[in-house]
């Protein structure tokens, strides 16, 4: 896998929403507290039901968001390079309601609680400012979710 530079660690996390707004100097501390986590094909990150306390940032490769139903894993969505996953076990403090599946070598920014705590302690206006965006990621996913529940029930008429 390509290595990637800290200043493009920062890029790419200034370009995510999660991160937007965030201060250069906020995300070179977080950088400076996380782990690089590789995850060969057919791999995973975490699993549906798993205690969480970590989000991911995913630098390189694929990830495939799974879903468990009737005793099988149906995928739910594609992630790609910037993209992020397993910030609602962050913010509600329940176990994983997804796996995050390698679907290619890959290759994760991994930020803990214990991470964003001490990013709490140094700089509480970057803290709130990445839970509020969070937050806002995670009401666009449930408002695309209710669509498509939506259109779902309204064919079944």
């Amino acid at each position: 896998m390509d290595i990637i530079t800290e200043q493009e660690q920062i890029r790419l996390l200034q370009a995510m929403p999660i991160f937007g707004g965030v201060s250069e100097q906020a995300l070179r501390f977080l950088m400076s507290l996380a782990r690089e986590v590789e995850v060969q094909k057919g791999d995973y990150y975490y699993r549906e039901g798993e205690p969480g306390s970590s989000v991911f940032v995913l630098e390189t490769g694929k990830v495939v968001l799974m879903k468990r139903w009737r005793d099988r894993d149906h995928a739910l969505k594609s992630l790609g390079r910037g993209d992020s996953y397993g910030e609602v076990a962050l913010i509600d403090l329940q176990p994983r309601n997804t796996s995050a599946l390698a679907v290619e070598p890959s290759r994760a920014i991994e930020l803990s609680t214990e991470d964003l705590y001490k990013l709490y302690k140094r700089h509480l206006d970057q803290f709130a400012l990445i839970y509020m965006n969070m937050a806002r990621q995670v009401c666009r996913r449930l408002r695309e979710a209710d669509s498509r529940a939506f259109a779902a029930d309204m064919q079944s008429e």
